[in-house]
């Protein structure tokens, strides 16, 4: 059985190399419908992993401390930069955007680049809340089957209301809905993933390997889950699982490896970066505007490897002094020790 520690250490793992993935996604890679077609209900999932036994009240402060309160902080200060500086540059200035509409968008945590045009990533933290407190609520049923039913049909009205209405809800509460499915299969399945020690696991990995592989560069559509994007719902929801299983198996093996450590510090501070990653590919643009005078990027593939990298070394200092100075930025509320 695997220590706690030892648990959060490769978790730590998982959600680092998401949050990369995220970072590289927004970058249009090459390997874009790859990625999106699973990177989001990995967040999901590994939530998932550590829900509540029980839902009360304190525990529900206690996540929304963790989750709510830094985005509406990050979401401000993105805001405010967006306002000040961020739309008089780039692709914002010819969008004629409603200052207006981006600050409701604060709230509402949807509706494209009319409403979040200052931070399209947040829409991630309301969400995952949602999903939290609707997994909550439906484990008040004390059957599992009940539950599992319910999930099931929430699922299928996530999926649905996107195609009724045609419009976005706030806080992503149709994608919350769908999401459900990773959040709910990653707590019932926690025992297998957390603490089993299956003697064929290796062979298990290599069969979801060979799966995801064709699967994933066959079979996907371009999957956009803050715009209800999912192709077949089918395939996206058994293409995400695979994936999710091929990933968290292979960190698990992984976990002993130190020089991974700052995959997990990564991980351990994805709110942060969820919330600096876009900001911190307009220093760098602005940088190069200093450099060459050039109004146009066209990176190549290997270029946008080297700006992850880049981003990631711009935002570190930048972590280093929340988890020091502010760490409630991170959703926490004592300083954190930055060598963890």
């Amino acid at each position: 059985m695997h220590t706690k520690k030892e648990r959060i250490n490769w978790i730590d793992l998982v959600k680092g190399f998401g949050i990369i993935l995220v970072i590289y996604g927004h970058n249009y890679p090459y390997l874009e419908k790859y990625i999106y077609s699973f990177h989001m209900p990995l967040f999901f999932f590994m939530s998932g992993l550590f829900h509540p036994k029980r839902l009360t009240i304190e525990i529900v402060k206690k996540r929304a401390k963790q989750i709510i309160i830094p985005y509406f902080l990050w979401s401000f200060l993105l805001f405010l930069f967006w306002f000040f500086i961020g739309r008089k540059f780039g692709d914002s200035t010819n969008l004629g955007l409603s200052a207006f509409k981006n600050f409701t968008g604060i709230f509402y945590a949807q509706g494209g680049h009319d409403y979040m045009n200052w931070g399209l990533q947040m829409w991630f933290l309301p969400a995952i809340f949602l999903s939290f407190l609707f997994f909550g609520i439906v484990r008040k049923l004390k059957k599992k089957s009940y539950q599992i039913l319910c999930i099931l049909l929430l699922i299928i009205t996530g999926f649905l209301i996107p195609k009724i209405l045609e419009i976005h809800l706030i806080w992503s509460i149709d994608v919350a809905l769908v999401s459900l499915f990773f959040y709910a299969a990653a707590f019932y399945l926690k025992d297998f993933f957390l603490n089993s020690n299956n003697q064929y696991e290796t062979i298990i990995i290599f069969i979801l390997f060979l799966v995801h592989v064709l699967i994933s560069f066959n079979l996907i559509d371009k999957i956009d889950m803050y715009r209800s994007i999912y192709g077949n719902e089918f395939l996206f929801l058994l293409t995400a699982s695979i994936a999710i299983s091929f990933w968290m198996l292979v960190f698990r093996r992984l976990k002993r490896f130190k020089k991974l450590n700052f995959l997990a510090f990564i991980g351990k501070n994805t709110i942060p970066v969820l919330a600096m990653h876009i900001r911190s590919i307009t220093v760098i643009k602005l940088f190069l505007l200093l450099l060459w005078s050039s109004k146009s990027f066209a990176f190549s593939e290997f270029e946008k490897i080297i700006l992850v990298v880049l981003q990631l070394i711009i935002m570190y200092p930048v972590i280093i002094f929340i988890n020091k100075k502010a760490p409630f930025l991170n959703g926490k509320n004592k300083v954190m020790d930055p060598r963890n």
